[in-house]
């Protein structure tokens, strides 16, 4: 899976984090490995620009998705290998997203991993334009993102006991080293 991030947004994000809830989120949908996904982040006024000309409505906003190819899930097992579906375009605005977050109640980066699952969402093609479509929509966005917050946790976790667990097998000589002087 190709998913390219560009920052033009002037504000320093943790990249790859993104990246992280996107492919999460493309895993749980489970998009084909050959799908390409581009996200960007852009400020206020590039944000607010595609805002008004793509959706007609005045101002910046959070997040917008632009689909591109449509997923073929119904290929014949006979036929040719697949190629590469262009998934489509997220954008984000750092900018935008901080306010959010600030009366959320949570970090900058927890905002934008919900944009980029909601991103992800729209262009997989659900909505909300309906009350049930919201709900739908929101409903998989909740689980997708606690699925990946409790994922982030476990894989923090075995970092951190990989580094204690390198640590203490270096100071017993356990690696390889020295070891502890003999008295």
């Amino acid at each position: 899976m190709s998913i390219e991030v560009a920052n033009e947004s002037g504000v320093k994000v943790d990249e790859a984090s993104i990246v992280s809830a996107a492919r999460f989120a493309l895993d749980r949908m489970e998009v084909s490995p050959l799908a390409e996904l581009s996200i960007l982040l852009v400020t206020l006024d590039v944000m607010e620009d595609f805002h008004e000309r793509w959706m007609d409505l005045p101002g910046p906003t959070d997040v917008m998705a632009f689909p591109m190819d449509e997923l073929d899930s119904t290929r014949r097992p006979d036929a040719a290998e697949a190629s590469p579906a262009l998934l489509g375009d997220i954008l984000l605005c750092p900018a935008f997203a901080k306010d959010q977050a600030r009366t959320a109640g949570h970090s900058l980066m927890d905002e934008l991993h919900l944009l980029t699952v909601h991103g992800v969402l729209h262009l997989l093609g659900y909505d909300h334009a309906e009350p049930e479509e919201e709900r739908e929509m929101f409903a998989l966005q909740k689980r997708i993102l606690a699925d990946f917050r409790s994922a982030m946790v476990a894989a923090q976790r075995r970092d951190a006991q990989r580094t204690n667990d390198d640590r203490l097998l270096g100071a017993a000589g356990l690696d390889g080293g020295p070891g502890p002087e003999p008295s």
